[in-house]
């Protein structure tokens, strides 16, 4: 019988019911990227008070007991009753969705927080929180349980401060886990603190064993954040490019410098919010550095007449740079402020960073000689590498659009369905494609370690044969030819060893993925296959372990004593196609770990630390976690 369907099936929830039955909509998910987003929203909210220019130090709190507290200096909320609520300003700003001083009241001039859902998404999610505000000589203070007042604002003491005090724990029945990751946070901070250069932002961690005390303080602002980004690359000049001003009521910074490396690394930032899809602002410096670059370098005699312009991706070849804008009532494409559509901004950027940096060159004319001199060799190697595609595409028609040789392809012509395995050696290869799906499943062996992509130009690394493979398998081209719609797998895995060789060829492959695929990560196309790391036989039944931890834990499930066969897997060749297939390949039952970017510049930090040419780096992030390491294959 059909289920009735009338308007007693329409529901209407009020309040914070909406965040509490949907929280993804409003945090992204409940696992941990969510449960760290509770804590942005409200340091967000003390930052808006720097912004404005009332707020000059933020402490940031993980306690005992795995809650958080966010304190600042700033004017603290206004703690008198709302006119149209009749209740207090305190309890709309943490009850009420989309309250806040943000929508043209006089507020914020400028603001992260546009929606005004923050504070008030924190609070409901929430078992408790508690805010304090500190105004006016007095401490008023109001409490919550999941959303409800459970105690009225109250005055409960005087003080000489002046800021806002929250602290609240997640609601264990909202989320997966409720554990804070230190250098999460730590990097978000941090971030936050060099966009933001008259602000102290202190991070403290009081839970036992893992106590730790760091501030955030840059008085040089998004200057020092572009040294920090360079310090593990080697700056092709020392100077490093910093601008500020402001055209038709939008600030505009600007810091740049070039290192010795491949890749453009450029940071964009609206009210801070990172932007890494870019936007107008980022459109206006890019228009701006090519046109100034190419007029200097005609102007000095560094392009000849007969020359062609150098292109923008010649230009910022080794280029870190970080664009950051102040603008009010910002207009953004999509919920998730990712990109920004005001087309004010690239009016702006374009004038007040095309100007300085015109005065710039031609106050340090050997700067803007290098600078050429990089974008010249690039234009070269650009080319080179045109020639090289040009005659892979020409070598694949001739061939009859051949796939790599060793490539086991799948039947599937659906792309979203299929997934292709990147898997090391011969021998392995051989296991997973007996083990395979081959309907959906293609194997794709590699011989030995791939190019290290981080040292070389892309036509060198177009002259490697596995890369080039790995290229024609994928079908979405590369560089200025890729286009992800031709993409032939919805899923690519890496699927190697688990031990240190295997570490290593995976950390290569996620290099030349990050830096030369970094759609397909962004979209959720990589992931990385988890292999068990023993196997336990007992009463003919086969349990499997994925790391020491979890091997103890079946142990204690299954019995110490009794136990058949107890075997280590030193690689991915020992499995039979059987054993291979339920632990690691078949759909139903194996676990994979999709690779994400949370951070760019984190991310980028740890891959040039791990690949670049300065050994010392690398040497000391070895020290910091040789600890963590329980088994060493030699």
């Amino acid at each position: 019988m059909a289920a009735t369907y009338d308007e007693n099936q329409i529901q209407i929830l009020e309040g914070l019911q909406a965040v509490r039955k949907r929280p993804g909509m409003y945090i992204g998910s409940t696992s941990s990227k969510g449960l760290h987003h509770l804590v942005y929203e409200i340091v967000d909210n003390a930052v808006d008070e720097a912004l404005a220019g009332f707020c000059s130090f933020i402490k940031v709190t993980i306690h005992a007991d795995n809650t958080i507290s966010v304190i600042d200096n700033g004017r603290g909320i206004p703690v008198g009753i709302h006119p149209q609520k009749g209740i207090s300003t305190v309890e709309v700003v943490f009850t009420i969705l989309h309250a806040g001083g943000k929508f043209g009241g006089g507020g914020y001039k400028v603001s992260g927080g546009l929606h005004g859902v923050g504070a008030s998404v924190v609070n409901a999610l929430s078992e408790w929180l508690t805010v304090e505000v500190y105004t006016d000589g007095k401490v008023h203070q109001e409490k919550f349980s999941r959303g409800d007042v459970v105690q009225p604002l109250t005055v409960i003491g005087d003080t000489n401060k002046v800021g806002t005090y929250v602290r609240f724990k997640p609601d264990t029945e909202i989320f997966e886990e409720v554990i804070f990751d230190y250098k999460v946070l730590e990097q978000r901070l941090k971030e936050t603190a060099f966009l933001t250069k008259a602000l102290k932002i202190q991070l403290v961690d009081e839970r036992e064993g893992q106590e730790q005390n760091k501030t955030f303080h840059y008085e040089g602002g998004i200057k020092e954040f572009v040294q920090h980004l360079n310090k593990h690359k080697t700056p092709i000049y020392d100077e490093i490019f910093y601008c500020e001003g402001e055209k038709d009521g939008i600030a505009v910074e600007v810091a740049f410098q070039h290192n010795d490396s491949y890749v453009e690394n450029l940071f964009s930032f609206v009210n801070n919010i990172n932007t890494p899809e870019g936007g107008t602002h980022l459109s206006g410096f890019r228009t701006a550095i090519t046109k100034n670059l190419n007029d200097y370098a005609r102007k000095m005699g560094l392009l000849k007449d007969s020359d062609k312009n150098l292109t923008g991706d010649d230009i910022r070849e080794g280029m870190t740079a970080v664009i950051s804008i102040k603008i009010g009532d910002p207009q953004f494409e999509g919920q998730t402020k990712t990109k920004l559509g005001s087309s004010e901004a690239a009016g702006a950027v374009q004038s007040v960073f095309g100007d300085q940096l015109t005065y710039f060159l031609e106050q340090n004319p050997n700067v803007g000689k290098v600078i050429v001199q990089k974008g010249v060799m690039a234009a070269r190697a650009r080319d080179a590498a045109r020639k090289a595609r040009e005659l892979t595409r020409r070598k694949s028609a001739l061939e009859g659009n051949a796939l790599p040789g060793k490539l086991a392809d799948c039947s599937e012509k659906d792309a979203s369905k299929c997934e292709i395995y990147i898997v090391e050696g011969d021998s392995a290869g051989g296991s997973a494609k007996s083990a395979r799906s081959p309907k959906t499943q293609a194997i794709l062996p590699l011989r030995g370690k791939i190019l290290n992509v981080e040292k070389v130009r892309i036509d060198k690394m177009l002259e490697n044969q596995e890369i080039r493979n790995m290229i024609t398998a994928f079908g979405a081209g590369i560089s200025d030819d890729f286009d992800i719609s031709k993409l032939r797998y919805g899923k690519i895995i890496l699927m190697t060893d688990a031990d240190v060789d295997g570490a290593h060829i995976r950390t290569l492959l996620l290099t030349f993925l990050y830096r030369y695929y970094r759609e397909l990560i962004e979209q959720d196309h990589v992931y990385i296959a988890q292999p068990p790391l023993y196997l336990v036989e007992k009463n003919k039944k086969k349990h499997y372990a994925f790391d020491d931890k979890e091997l103890e834990k079946l142990l204690e499930e299954v019995g110490r004593t009794g136990i058949t066969r107890m075997q280590r897997y030193k690689g991915l060749g020992e499995m039979n196609a059987e054993q291979l297939w339920e632990t690691t390949m078949d759909p139903e039952s194996r676990v994979l770990v999709k690779v994400n970017i949370d951070d760019a510049a984190a991310a980028d930090e740890i891959f040039t630390k791990l690949m670049g040419d300065d050994v010392e780096p690398r040497r000391q992030f070895i020290n910091e976690h040789a600890h963590k390491v329980t088994y060493l294959d030699i």
